[in-house]
């Protein structure tokens, strides 16, 4: 099975829960996903299966878009509702116009610390795992790109927003972040995921009906080049295939009547087999197209 599977991930299980529950259903080893989604959180999960596992770094720095639920009033150990309370509920939750006025600060380029109790490493462990041990974590604030920030509706002490980041920003803390700034506290009590790169939950199958399918699920993969098609491509003749699959250079003579595109700093081209299956993903360098990850055998 390769390609790229979108699973509608339901509140409880950990990301590697649900690649472990695939593995075993599809009877498919190499399985794998594009960026953890909290075990709290529910919606998309794109998993990459089979030879497709080799393009997961091309998915996993894309913006996610959330649906949160922020809670006001006070912080929690793990900034969300699986945490301790920490501290007195505050008596005063600020009115929606505050709400609206506060949370401006965060939308576009800003340092955000990360929760403690992350995958974040300091000195080579997990953040989460010092915090388990009673250890003092200090993390680093991070540079986090906010394109999109929209209050829908603010009722009590909640606050319902859809963000869309850049990948590794945290919505737990700008949960934690906002309840500060406006002097009250503040923790997430619901996320969603809807959007991860180019993948939409509108395309993803719940995890109940995927082992429901078993090995049937190979039907709702979407193939490597597919997965991909945010990158332009060309398509190989014989001997430019041959070439892809041994990991050599590409020049306009080993494509079908197609010059070699001029891409724009750290984009790839997609080289596509005469059947539009992904040979390989190459960069576009002098003229020539050199490939980074080949799929197509030799």
């Amino acid at each position: 099975m390769d390609g790229v599977l979108l699973i509608d991930k339901p509140s409880g299980p950990t990301s590697h829960d649900v690649v472990a529950r695939i593995r075993n259903i599809a009877k498919e080893r190499s399985v794998g996903h594009t960026g953890t989604l909290d075990p709290m959180a529910t919606g998309l999960l794109p998993l990459v299966m089979g030879k497709a596992t080799r393009l997961a770094p091309y998915f996993s720095g894309s913006e996610k878009t959330y649906i949160a639920e922020i809670r006001l009033g006070f912080e929690t150990s793990t900034d969300d509702a699986q945490g301790t309370p920490l501290g007195e509920p505050s008596a005063s939750i600020p009115a929606a116009a505050a709400v609206a006025a506060a949370i401006t600060q965060f939308a576009g380029s800003y340092e955000q610390v990360p929760p403690q109790v992350s995958a974040k490493r300091v000195d080579g462990k997990k953040s989460y795992d010092l915090v388990r041990k009673d250890k003092g974590v200090e993390l680093r604030p991070v540079a986090v790109q906010v394109s999109s920030l929209l209050v829908h509706q603010c009722t009590g002490a909640l606050v319902h927003l859809e963000v869309t980041a850049s990948a590794g920003f945290y919505v737990r803390a700008l949960a934690r972040d906002l309840g500060r700034a406006l002097g009250c506290g503040g923790h997430l009590a619901a996320l969603r995921r809807t959007r991860s790169g180019t993948f939409d939950i509108a395309y993803a199958i719940k995890l109940e009906d995927a082992e429901r399918l078993g090995p049937g699920v190979e039907t709702h993969l979407i193939s490597p080049a597919a997965a991909l098609a945010h990158f332009p491509f060309v398509t190989a003749n014989m001997a430019g295939f041959k070439r892809a699959t041994h990991g050599n250079s590409l020049a306009p003579h080993h494509l079908a009547g197609q010059v070699v595109p001029t891409t724009v700093a750290d984009q790839k081209v997609r080289i596509l087999g005469e059947d539009g299956s992904l040979i390989a993903l190459a960069n576009s360098r002098g003229g020539e197209l050199h490939p980074v990850v080949v799929l197509a055998e030799r």
